[in-house]
């Protein structure tokens, strides 16, 4: 079905979840692997090999992890429309009067609801039934190769900043402190990329996202503290 220009989001919802899961994933779980392992007080090369194998590793499994889960949504709405395909060539009255009861349910009179039932079936039977039936439209398909690129970049361009930072550091301290500072302001920002992307308030998004982050960090730090002790 058509898309009015409104300034809507809806139909950016299957984007947007991929690239901010991919890019929030990349700074939070880069972080907290530089952050564990800086401090467990090992040499900046052993943290950025540590880094670099993680940035890796995360962007390869979001995009494997984003293409099959995608994958069998397209798999289940394939299958959806196959079935609608045929029952709309072989029990069409019966699609008819379930397409006007839908509009019925709507709040049109019967007479009405036949009406249109009829009238937008003549045009395109199987794109109205979708989207009526099932809530299927061009706009919300599921798209796997798309949904693997985005995330995948998206974490690489996330699980990069503390890389970086991690790199400029010259102590243990101005390595976590760096990283940390980076961190945080990538979540800001990303948290704000979110809600403006996606039409949605920016505080709410910013606060659920930095915090979270922060949480994680800091259970990450005290574990390497823990375990660098534990082992030295």
């Amino acid at each position: 079905m058509a898309l009015h220009d409104e300034g809507h989001a809806s139909h950016r919802v299957g984007l947007l979840r991929a690239m901010v899961l991919g890019a929030n994933d990349g700074i939070v779980s880069i972080a907290c692997l530089v952050l564990g392992v800086a401090a467990s007080d090992v040499g900046r090369n052993a943290v950025l090999t540590a880094g670099m194998a993680g940035l890796v590793a995360g962007a390869a499994s979001m995009a494997l992890g984003e293409y099959v889960s995608v994958s069998s949504q397209r798999d289940s709405e394939l299958s959806d429309i196959a079935k609608e395909t045929w029952e709309l060539e072989n029990t069409p009255e019966r699609e008819l009067a379930e397409l006007t009861a839908i509009y019925q349910d709507k709040g049109l009179p019967h007479a009405l609801a036949r009406e249109v039932a009829t009238e937008l079936t003549k045009k395109d039977a199987l794109r109205i039934h979708l989207a009526e039936e099932l809530g299927i439209t061009e706009h919300n398909r599921a798209q796997p190769v798309q949904a693997a690129v985005s995330s995948a970049l998206a974490f690489g361009l996330g699980g990069a900043m503390p890389v970086v930072a991690v790199a400029v550091g010259s102590s243990t301290a101005a390595r976590i402190w760096i990283t940390l500072v980076v961190s945080i302001a990538a979540l800001v920002a990303l948290g704000s990329f979110g809600a403006h992307y996606g039409k949605a308030s920016k505080r709410v998004s910013v606060r659920r996202i930095v915090i979270g982050g922060i949480i994680a960090m800091a259970f990450t730090m005290l574990v390497g503290k823990l375990f660098g002790a534990a082992v030295s």
